[in-house]
């Protein structure tokens, strides 16, 4: 397949554009906080650290809501490009299950922490439990949060593959829609 000349290259309105990778550097700071806070030693860096973590983790659930938002406001965004109903399925299904999982990873370790009787704060604010203590369901959706992280981080794997092999070997605009992009002297504001 050629590689298409960049005006043709279609692509996703702005703010999902930014969305995208807001959600993506909050899951990865999410990630990166409490992989580091397993390395070190220190309570206080520990328990610092375990709250960056938490931070990051209901950006993620601010951003869901938002994109969700947006995806409903845009309705059916275009295809990225012509591909088999096989690809277009799975490349659904894909988008489904990481939507599910940036909405579900936040909740179980927000429940997990209410569970844990440890009070969830988000930038000054004491959010509520969402669920009763219970040392037991804590520890199931500790294990949850675990198995869901594991999952998210398939899909996510999953998601780049797929985006560097429509870039590398299809050769199509895939990525390309999805990169942030200069605004053109053409977008800028109306002059006043």
């Amino acid at each position: 397949m050629a590689v298409e000349n960049d005006e043709a290259v279609q692509t996703r309105p702005r703010k999902l554009v930014v969305l995208h990778w807001l959600t993506a550097l909050c899951v990865v700071l999410a990630a990166a906080l409490i992989l580091l806070r397993d390395e070190l030693d220190g309570r206080a860096l520990r328990q610092w650290l375990l709250e960056g973590h938490r931070h990051f983790g209901l950006l993620v659930l601010l951003l869901f809501a938002a994109r969700i938002a947006l995806r409903v406001r845009h309705r059916q965004l275009a295809p990225g490009g012509r591909h088999s109903r096989v690809v277009r399925v799975m490349a659904g299904l894909t988008h489904v299950a990481l939507y599910a999982l940036l909405l579900a990873q936040p909740l179980l370790g927000w429940a997990m922490s209410s569970a844990a009787g440890t009070p969830v704060h988000f930038f000054g604010l004491t959010l509520p439990p969402l669920v009763g203590e219970d040392e037991d369901l804590a520890d199931t959706l500790q294990m949850w949060h675990v198995n869901a992280a594991w999952a998210l981080l398939v899909l996510v794997s999953l998601h780049v593959a797929a985006a560097l092999w429509h870039h590398l070997v299809l050769r199509d605009h895939t990525l390309r829609m999805m990169l942030p992009r200069r605004r053109d002297r053409n977008d800028a504001a109306p002059p006043r």
